[in-house]
């Protein structure tokens, strides 16, 4: 069995992979009490024998996640960079390391499942976008905010946009709350709408579009188009990329 790390800007996913199954799950935001909360929960796990992460955070948090790893099972973690290609997808930025690897292993798992070619885009603290052709190749893509993140940004900077109550989606808002909220969630929409139109007719026509990350069940009903969810897209790649490079010991 292979544990596998998925270290989010906002929560640390992971789950055990036994063969081509995923046999637990677990989450925790960065805010918990991660060391004892996750020797609280791996004490009644199976031991694996291989620890797969991937990392978007800093070196801190790596650390002390490697350190919960080595309490609980006495293992090392091996930690994924992203590469210039790997599984069959070939990185499209000039200096691999600088494409997210969450982003990487996503476009690992669309091209393992016979998704590609396909428009990938996670929504959680930035919005994500990226275009993966049939051959596996990145053709690039956009960042942008996310739309919680637009809602702060504007809170931020603003002396009198002051909301009392979280606001909900309209179309014709007709106070602050929800004004925010719908011009924050409806820009995200319209630039994944825009997104793909571009780059439609470089993947061949009317590609697949997948969306992931925590709040893509809300920005879903908002697209103009239908889209795939794909939950745990970063864990589904890490499981590829684990089961792709095993080390001798695993083949032998």
């Amino acid at each position: 069995m292979i544990l596998l790390l998925d270290l989010g800007n906002t929560r640390l996913k992971f789950a055990l992979l036994d063969g081509d199954t995923f046999v637990r799950r677990g989450a925790f935001g960065w805010d918990a009490d991660i060391a004892h909360e996750l020797a609280t929960l791996w004490s009644g796990w199976p031991a694996p024998h291989r620890v797969v992460g991937a990392s978007v955070v800093d070196a801190a948090r790596e650390t002390a996640v490697a350190v919960a790893v080595g309490s609980a099972f006495e293992l090392d973690t091996t930690w994924v960079r992203t590469p210039a290609e790997a599984c069959g997808v070939t990185n499209a930025y000039a200096e691999p390391h600088r494409l997210g690897v969450d982003r990487f292993l996503a476009m690992v798992d669309a091209f393992a499942a016979g998704r590609a070619p396909s428009v990938l885009a996670s929504v959680g603290t930035a919005l994500t976008l990226d275009a993966l052709d049939a051959e596996g190749r990145h053709l690039g893509g956009w960042i942008a905010p996310g739309p919680l993140l637009m809602q702060q940004s504007v809170l931020g900077a603003t002396a009198q946009v002051r909301p009392e109550r979280p606001g909900a989606v309209c179309d014709l808002a007709d106070n602050t709350a929800d004004g925010l909220a719908s011009g924050c969630w409806q820009a995200c929409a319209a630039l994944v709408d825009r997104f793909v139109d571009r780059v439609a007719p470089q993947l061949g026509g009317e590609p697949s579009v997948t969306l992931g990350g925590g709040d893509a069940d809300i920005l879903a009903p908002l697209l103009g188009r239908t889209v795939q969810l794909v939950p745990d897209a970063v864990l589904r790649g890490l499981a590829v990329w684990a089961r792709t490079h095993a080390p001798a010991s695993d083949i032998a």
